[in-house]
């Protein structure tokens, strides 16, 4: 699954140094190359990959809090009754 993704970076660093080494090229021109073809693609195709195991695991954790909140018997809801008695006078 990641082969591709550590391939273009491979290939993305070779073309980055070649900038770099070359006669007119600078080394702040194989930095922008590296981001603009290496870095920034990659981490997009990433992100992209990983979006239905992110989605994955956010419904689980609510299925988690879901089930831990149904084990409770009144989980979430106002007391029955006053748990401090009201205070009366004496007649």
């Amino acid at each position: 699954m990641y082969i591709i993704p550590i391939a273009w970076i491979y290939v993305a660093l070779m073309m980055s140094v070649a900038e770099a080494t070359n006669s007119n090229g600078t080394v702040l021109g194989a930095v922008v190359t590296f981001l603009l073809y290496g870095a920034l693609p990659v981490s997009l195709v990433l992100y992209f990959m990983g979006t239905p195991a992110r989605k994955r695991r956010i419904r689980e954790r609510e299925a988690a809090v879901r089930a831990a909140a149904s084990l409770q018997p009144d989980a979430g809801s106002l007391p029955a009754t006053d748990p401090v008695p009201a205070v009366r006078k004496e007649p």
